[in-house]
């Protein structure tokens, strides 16, 4: 996992809203980076749901929210249509955010890369890191402490 206080890894992907240029937003709004095993199971739908309904939270810091996870662009789509997550699902196919971010992989590679929360700041740091499904209000509170 990186640190906090790094600067972090600028990426270009393609997502359910199409192409995601992360330096187009680094230093200018705060982003929340979810990395997430993988599409349609429990967890993973469960914690992106929680982000869908926690909208207008992170909406009163202007924050960019990305899924993140080496699924398909079509795996991606279908997961967004049927649970109507209105922010971007980003495919990392080659693993290239993945190793970018630091984030490893379950347990052998089974199940996909671990499932990681970065907060980044409006300076372009990570302003919190860590593992499992975050709570909103934990992730929310990073924001704020973020725009004092």
């Amino acid at each position: 996992m990186l640190a906090i206080g790094t600067k972090a890894p600028a990426f270009t992907a393609e997502s359910t809203q199409g192409a995601v240029r992360l330096a187009d937003h680094l230093g200018k709004r705060p982003i929340v980076l979810i990395f997430y095993p993988k599409d349609n199971t429990p967890i993973c739908t469960k914690q992106l749901c929680a982000v869908r309904d926690s909208k207008a939270q992170y909406a009163d810091y202007d924050t960019l929210v990305l899924g993140v996870n080496p699924g398909s662009l079509e795996e991606h789509r279908q997961f967004s249509q049927k649970f109507g997550y209105d922010f971007p699902l980003v495919t990392d196919s080659g693993e290239t955010i993945r190793q970018l971010y630091d984030v490893g992989q379950t347990l052998f590679g089974l199940l996909g890369q671990q499932r990681i929360v970065y907060v980044i700041g409006r300076d372009g740091t990570i302003r919190y890191a860590a593992r499992g499904n975050r709570p909103t209000a934990e992730i929310v509170a990073a924001l704020a402490q973020d725009s004092e």
